[in-house]
């Protein structure tokens, strides 16, 4: 399935499980009185608004290149992703005012069972979905996807937590339980609104790619020594949603013609986006000798010193075998 089919098709899905789930729990949560139940639906209500716009967000990024945009629309989903880590500390902040409400006696827990049931299946509900969100913002490198599935996780979280509060004021009639366990939830809820933002964050600045990455690009520019690259800098590395792009100065040994080196840059251009499973890669031909004061120069082997160390390596390796040949064979 193509990946920007897959991106929707998974957030459609979000979608309309956080639609059911908001229902049942304001269902429950009116009838029980419930302060738990009813701020586990104002997180669900987050996590809906939340689906939303990363469904919105992935069918933007979506869309190609235009006069306005000549880099893409990749980073909304970055944005959508900040987005919901706002709404993550908006939800938090409600849930945390109604739970400081009941604590001060205002309302009463009732009619237990049915907000056990209705908790209990939400839980569910958001497990099955969350991990099927995670697996999809995997395969297809979405952080819209990601985002969205660390929600529906807090969701199923926060509705263990409620559940867990229900049980036991069931079992022990203390009512402080349900607002208490409410403030938990708020708390854990914010947390990861401000995990997320930071994410989102980093990519919208422009960070570099992890040094992994960095790592994987330096060790695939490096084998073309032997096709005139004799060194390279100015290497900036950053990601939009789920595209790595990458820029680099690679400098040729004098003497190599502009088809030649035009030809091995495009052989580079692809072996860095196949060490990265995919990049934009830009690359500036430069000569051998055009590197400005203060820049950094990382020098590839030389040529000649690598051809002289293969073909060592191949009289060693000939010498050897000559060496197993000329033992005497055992009967």
């Amino acid at each position: 399935m193509p990946a920007p089919v897959l991106k929707q098709r998974a957030a459609q899905l979000s979608v309309a499980s956080n639609s059911i789930l908001i229902v049942l729990k304001l269902i429950a949560g009116i009838l029980t009185g419930s302060v738990a139940i009813l701020t586990d639906a104002v997180h669900s209500s987050v996590d809906m608004i939340a689906s939303v716009v990363a469904l919105v967000s992935i069918r933007k990024a979506g869309e190609p290149a235009d006069e306005t945009h000549r880099y893409g629309h990749e980073k909304m989903e970055n944005l959508a992703a900040a987005i919901e880590g706002v709404l993550i500390l908006v939800g938090s902040a409600v849930i945390a005012f109604a739970a400081v409400r009941r604590l001060l006696g205002h309302g009463q827990t009732q009619k237990l069972g049915l907000g056990i049931a209705v908790v209990s299946v939400a839980l569910a509900v958001n497990l099955i979905v969350s991990s099927v969100l995670s697996a999809s913002a995997r395969a297809t490198g979405s952080p819209a996807l990601a985002g969205d599935a660390t929600h529906l996780l807090t969701d199923a979280a926060s509705s263990a937590a409620v559940l867990l509060a229900l049980v036991l004021v069931a079992l022990t009639g203390a009512q402080w339980l349900d607002p208490a366990v409410a403030l938990l939830v708020a708390s854990a809820i914010l947390v990861t609104g401000v995990r997320l933002i930071a994410r989102s964050g980093q990519v919208l600045v422009d960070q570099a790619l992890p040094p992994e990455e960095v790592s994987a690009i330096c060790a695939a520019i490096e084998p073309f020594a032997a096709q005139g690259v004799v060194g390279y800098h100015a290497l900036r590395t950053r990601r939009a949603g789920s595209q790595r792009y990458v820029d680099a100065h690679v400098q040729f040994r004098s003497g190599t013609s502009l088809e030649e080196a035009h030809r091995t840059a495009h052989q580079l251009t692809d072996a860095i986006a196949a060490a990265l499973g995919g990049a934009d890669v830009l690359i500036h031909l430069e000569p051998a000798d055009r590197v400005r004061p203060g820049e950094t120069l990382v020098k590839l082997p030389d040529p000649a010193q690598a051809s002289a160390r293969a073909a060592a390596s191949v009289r060693a390796l000939a010498a050897a075998m000559d060496e197993v040949e000329s033992r005497p064979r055992r009967g």
